[in-house]
């Protein structure tokens, strides 16, 4: 059986925290054997949702009436039997394109109120999320109830948290919650029923080397994608110092 499994980074960074433990999740789940994906939300063109079931509930259904880059993603998630969601943690919530994907996904979750097949129904989830400070089991938890709202199954240890500065590749235990999220979603999709759900340090003999694979991937990520950042953090920068210039010649 072949498990297909979709990563969703909900960060505009392709280099950061949030990235790393999803990559690390999904190249857990590739060590035991299924295929996976990792999609860039912050890449495509997804409108708000508009509401469309608050005026007419049979309006609300896949395919969804607005045009953008979400009926690729549809289509992605049909053929997928599970996905990792991954969202860095903006105000206690998921960013602002995350919340735009989920509420999209409301064109399935409604079929089931119209007693047709919501085609999320059975497909297996895990979350992950990242802060510099408080808010990931909160926005964690939000996910889950959600997810489990649209049929969606949440295996154990389906969760993995960051909350704090630095690195969390130095964080043992996010990476090793990271893998299990990896591995039990594929034994999920799968119908398998392990003696244990969590597995420890050292009963992952690769995760030394999933890890090294993953800084080459965020450094190479990291490469591609600063420029463009760095161009636009420098204009504003270059903004704030005219104007702080332009400020002291005032006073002077």
């Amino acid at each position: 059986m072949v498990v297909r499994i979709l990563g969703f980074n909900g960060s505009p960074r392709k280099y950061g925290n949030t990235f790393k433990l999803l990559s690390v999740a999904l190249k857990a789940a590739e060590r035991f054997e299924a295929e996976t994906e990792i999609i860039h939300l912050y890449d495509y063109m997804l409108k708000p949702c508009i509401g469309c079931l608050s005026d007419i509930q049979e309006a609300c259904r896949y395919p969804c009436v607005l045009d953008d880059d979400m009926k690729f993603l549809y289509d992605k998630i049909l053929m997928a039997d599970g996905f990792i969601m991954a969202t860095p943690v903006y105000w206690y919530s998921p960013s602002s394109q995350m919340k735009i994907f989920i509420d999209r996904l409301t064109v399935f979750e409604n079929m089931a109120t119209m007693g047709e097949q919501c085609p999320l129904e059975g497909k297996v989830a895990g979350i992950i999320a990242c802060g510099n400070d408080s808010g990931t089991i909160q926005v964690i938890a939000n996910l889950y109830s959600i997810l489990n709202s649209m049929g969606i199954n949440i295996p154990p240890w389906a969760l993995a948290y960051y909350h704090e500065k630095g690195d969390v590749l130095a964080k043992r235990s996010s990476i090793l919650d990271a893998v299990n999220i990896g591995r039990n979603i594929v034994l999920t999709c799968k119908g398998e029923k392990p003696e244990k759900w969590y597995l420890d340090w050292k009963h992952i003999p690769f995760i030394y080397d999933l890890v090294n694979e993953v800084k080459i991937e965020v450094e190479e990520n990291r490469i591609m994608q600063w420029k463009s950042r760095e161009t636009a953090i420098s204009k504003l920068i270059g903004n704030i110092e005219m104007e702080a210039s332009k400020s002291l010649r005032d006073k002077q």
